[in-house]
């Protein structure tokens, strides 16, 4: 389980949980002004090209989707190729592989403070670490939210 802990200037902190590296994206992109494909995506120029029903054989391919055409003819039609538009140029597709977390995390980025834990054992970690920086001064809201999201999810458990 992945516990993303955000802190907000002006808002309280909240904290919510995801299952894996699509649960995350998923959630993060419901809250992100782009489209979860353009968080992240991995797709082959012929993919690309399928999603209009063309193919690289069509004739006048090259003239209609120039761009696509551009990254077969440079990766091979079946490269796959990423997108994240957080993390690299917005549109374009590059060679360089970027995971759904990776990509997730660079959305967060942009939204500003915030904190991933990638599995209980961290998040739970963080939590009991009380000289951690975060949680000075009106750190305390961050830390609370994170324990109500640990209680939330059965990690620990509500002693108080």
């Amino acid at each position: 389980m992945i516990f993303v802990l955000e802190i907000p200037k002006q808002a309280e902190p909240r904290c919510w949980f995801a299952y894996d590296g699509g649960d995350l994206l998923r959630k993060v992109a419901a809250e992100d002004p782009l489209q979860a494909w353009e968080i992240h995506d991995c797709a082959s120029p012929r993919e690309l090209l399928d999603m209009f029903d063309a193919t690289p054989e069509m004739p006048g391919v090259n003239e209609k989707f120039p761009g696509i055409c551009a990254m077969g003819e440079e990766y091979g039609w079946d490269t796959p190729l990423y997108r994240a538009d957080h993390l690299q140029e917005p549109g374009t597709y590059r060679e360089v592989p970027v995971t759904p977390e990776q990509a997730s995390e660079a959305a967060l980025r942009a939204r500003g403070d915030f904190r991933v834990y990638w599995s209980e054992s961290e998040a739970t970690a963080a939590f009991e670490r009380a000289e951690d920086p975060t949680w000075a001064g009106s750190g305390w809201r961050a830390r609370w939210a994170l324990r109500a999201q640990l209680i939330a999810t059965e990690v620990l458990a509500d002693d108080l």
